[in-house]
């Protein structure tokens, strides 16, 4: 047993910590005992000083470490003193949970004042492991070492072993690296540290403590290959006389990844053949405005170290690269004959990928992607014949990222190229045969990072046949058809466009509890990334201005309080002012760990240049809305919260409603159960049906809408070990859309909603074997004609997954996938069709096995 005393000397910035290697002595057993004499070579640290809540006071309990190293790795000991032992939370998770009491230690070895590794053991022995960027955690990164904790009469001890291998840093003979120890008190929700980073510094990785005695420890180059082997079964329900629906369905797959270090600072990752059959499933979504969905990569060969590649330059998601373009669903169309069968794939397959990236010690960034999908093509039978027809060319996609640290880490200067390049029969025309991006950027920091200057410059270029650049030129992201704009116009010669755009922002991020942003971001018309990348709109130009504030000690009502004011307007680029909006939101924690956050925005003028379609400029009324969101004591084993978003357009035009409610119970320290129920409402009264010519004229037909939505997230965690784990993950998710009172434009950017739009009357309209019939000027003639747009449309993903890491790195998955997807008329109410389909028998089902074993050097 370890006695440890500890006061209030060196409670500052900032600390060092001298380690010693191991000599002539044995390394010790990661047990979590610290029972072997070779930790006596090393004294023991602490006096950690409290971070959250109550920055710069004592901690309510005390924390020592110490740190040993031999050839090949780092070991690290952790005493967590606890007066209340029997109060430590042991909540088991999987890796990177970070549920319960846990130590963490960070090493800041790249030495770029910016990055740092991070390894946390929670109490009951679970490992967590982050790449950190300016204190962002990227939980992706995942390492091979060792740990294990114990519970003693006196708090709890962890042992680690991190193998040299893992990390990145010098051949200096003798090595100076960042060092932080964190600790987490669950149940005070207290976070203490051995070096003090304040909070408002603008880069905590450079204000972090020092690790020396490293002496004459040698870069290792990492070397890492995991062969896979899948396993699969297909069910679905049985199609009479369809060859391609036969109910039952067998795959196996091989596959190889491999980890390759080239130096000890750049690591090449590949991976061929990859199959991600045990990744959790997309959410439910649908869109009515016509633009693309944003899903989240889940795929871990494209998650890690992706913070490399990430290149946003403009709102929201937009970015140079955006990883799930590649193993896309196939663009093709299919011509189907009369009476035929057709088996499109769902995905295209990835042949391999590579991926080269990591960081020298001059500062240097790099990462470089390229990857190569097939050709995918869908087969067509008849009675009489069977062919195919491609529906997605063999293609290769490649992304280059390179950043200089500059200024003693201070600036960078950064680059980055992308290029989509296609095999395309003549079938597929339409797509582009090429496309190319790049990017410009750079930052400054100075006052110790506290303010600074961000510069980001994109360019495009993608070719193809007129056919495909006019497609391109027509689509929702660009409508260079519209019918008002006079700085565009759709040219069906071309086989180039070309764009720009970019972000230019000046911001203070530290110093003080007051910081800022002020920028502008623009995308010109001709901008276009999606072979790649995505970009959800072309033609903005935005200036926006933010201020927040945030307490930076607790008092005697609140842990802290967060607020933010923001406001920002749009334009496109021949000058229309669309749109200028005004936000503030607050977030508090109180005392009794109980949080709240609400918010006001205010929209008072609102157009846009794609409501229509590639008609003309529309405008909407002003906007006026709310939110409140409560949660409930996150250190409870039962835990819940809820809320509501509110918005309310001027006339009624338009309206938004959403209500959220979820709990998470932890019966015991291996189970979570968690449910979270969300029912949004969208009614409008001008929802975009169709354009149509009537007295050749364009007009454009819109319907007063209700669109209601309500999906249910269910989860079930079940950790039977640290490394072996039963996780259940479900998503029913359903949309109605009921289209009503029909209407056409007269004046799109009226103020008076009356005066935008004119109703159709009962004589007008005609309901017959499913369809509407409209006689705009009743003269018994049939002008328009559609079919009933109503709707209801049904979702149900789920998957098991039994996941043993039996080895370090080393996995078996054993998986169910479940999934429903039905298009249907419109039902009495969401209630009747939830639960009607949810029975349905219209399921697929997919088992699989997969099994990887890593060989490590």
């Amino acid at each position: 047993m370890v006695s440890y005393a500890w006061g209030q000397e060196e409670l500052y910035d900032q600390k060092t910590y001298n380690t010693l290697q191991i000599q002539n002595a044995d390394a010790p057993k990661i047990d979590g005992k610290l029972e072997e004499p070779v930790w006596d070579l090393v004294e023991w640290s602490g006096n950690f000083i409290e971070r959250t809540p109550d920055e710069n006071s004592l901690p309510s309990q005390p924390t020592a470490f110490k740190i040993l190293y031999d050839q090949k790795f780092l070991y690290v000991a952790i005493k967590a003193y606890d007066s209340i032992p029997e109060q430590i939370e042991q909540r088991m998770s999987r890796r990177d949970g970070f549920e319960g009491d846990f130590v963490e230690v960070v090493f800041a070895s790249i030495g770029d004042k910016r990055t740092a590794y991070s390894f946390t053991t929670t109490a009951a022995g679970v490992k967590g492991d982050e790449f950190i960027t300016f204190g962002d955690g990227d939980e992706s990164w995942n390492p091979i070492w060792y740990t294990a904790s114990s519970i003693e009469d006196d708090g709890y001890m962890v042992e680690s072993k991190i193998p040299f291998s893992q990390l990145k840093f010098g051949d200096n003979p003798e090595q100076s690296w960042g060092l932080q120890v964190n600790r987490r008190i669950f149940r005070e929700d207290e976070v203490s540290v051995w070096d003090r980073v304040p909070l408002d510094v603008g880069a905590p990785i450079a204000e972090i403590g020092t690790l020396k005695g490293l002496k004459n420890i040698i870069p290792q180059k990492q070397l890492e290959i995991q062969p896979f082997v899948v396993a699969q079964n297909d069910r679905y329900p049985r199609e009479e006389g369809n060859p391609f629906k036969t109910g039952n369905d067998q795959i196996t797959k091989f596959g190889l990844d491999a980890k390759i270090g080239v130096t000890n600072d750049l690591t090449l990752d590949l991976t061929i053949n990859p199959d991600f059959g045990q990744v959790e499933a997309d959410p439910g979504a649908i869109a009515l405005d016509g633009f693309q969905i944003f899903f989240r990569e889940q795929r871990p060969f494209f998650i890690e170290n992706n913070n490399i590649f990430d290149y946003g330059f403009a709102d929201g998601n937009d970015n140079l690269f955006y990883s799930r373009r590649i193993g896309r669903s196939p663009q093709g169309f299919v011509s189907r004959p009369a009476g035929a069968y057709v088996n499109t794939p769902n995905n295209t397959t990835i042949l391999g990928a590579a991926k080269f990236s990591g960081k020298t010690k001059d500062g240097l960034s790099i990462g470089i992607i390229n990857a190569l999908t097939a050709e995918m093509s869908a087969e067509i039978r008849t009675e009489d014949e069977r062919s195919s027809q491609v529906v997605e060319p063999l293609t290769n996609y490649s992304v280059v990222r390179l950043q200089q640290d500059l200024n003693e880490r201070q600036s960078f200067v950064g680059l980055m190229l992308t290029g989509t390049n296609r095999q395309l029969p003549e079938t597929l025309n339409y797509l582009h045969k090429s496309a190319y991006s790049y990017g410009v950027d750079f930052a400054h920091s100075w006052d110790d990072f506290s303010k600074y200057l961000v510069g980001t410059f994109v360019g495009s270029t993608v070719n193809g046949t007129p056919e495909a650049i006019t497609r391109t030129q027509r689509s929702i992201v660009h409508l260079f058809q519209r019918s008002d704009a006079s700085h565009v116009e759709v040219d069906t010669t071309l086989t180039r466009l070309s764009g720009t755009g970019g972000r230019l922002e000046f911001g203070k991020q530290g110093g003080s509890a007051w910081t800022y942003q002020m920028g502008t971001r623009w995308r010109s018309p001709g901008l276009e990334t999606n072979d790649i990348g995505f970009l959800r709109q072309a033609d903005d130009i935005r200036q926006y201005n933010r201020l927040n504030y945030r307490t930076l000690r607790a008092k005697d009502w609140y842990r802290n309080i967060n607020l933010n004011f923001s406001q920002f307007t749009a334009f496109d680029f021949e000058g229309n002012f669309n749109r200028i909006q005004f936000d503030t939101r607050t977030s508090i924690n109180f005392k009794n760990f109980w949080s709240v956050s609400s918010g006001l925005f205010y929209k008072p003028r609102i157009f846009t240049n794609t409501h229509l379609r590639g008609g003309p400029r529309w405008r909407f009324n002003r906007e006026t809305g709310g939110y409140l969101f409560f949660e409930s004591d996150s250190r409870k084993r039962f835990r819940f919260g809820g809320g509501y978003i509110r918005s309310v357009a001027t006339e009624n035009q338009f309206s938004f409603l959403r209500y959220q409610v979820g709990f998470s119970y932890q019966p015991t320290d291996r189970l979570n159960l968690e449910l979270e129920v969300e029912y949004n409402e969208r009614p409008s009264q001008t929802q975009y049906l169709t354009a149509f010519n009537f007295n050749e004229n364009d007009n454009y037909l819109l319907a007063d809408i209700n669109n209601n939505q309500l999906s249910t997230v269910m989860r079930l965690n079940y950790s039977i070990t640290p490394n072996m784990s039963l996780q259940f993950y479900g998503e029913p998710f359903i949309t109605s859309v009921d289209y009503k009172r029909f209407n056409t434009v007269n004046n799109p950017i009226a103020k008076s909603l009356d005066d935008r739009i004119s109703y159709l009357s009962d004589a007008q309209v005609n309901f017959e074997n499913n369809r509407y019939l409209v006689d705009f000027n009743q003269d018994q003639t049939v002008d328009l004609s559609f079919q009933n747009p109503d709707f209801t449309y049904f979702q149900f993903r789920s998957n098991l997954v039994f996941r043993w890491e039996y080895i370090p790195g080393s996995e078996l998955f054993l998986v169910w996938n479940r999934g429903i997807s039905n298009y249907g008329s419109l039902a009495p109410s969401l209630g009747d069709a939830y639960f009607d389909q949810l029975s349905g028998e219209n399921v697929n089902n997919t088992f699989l096995i997969k099994a990887t074993y890593r060989f490590i050097r």
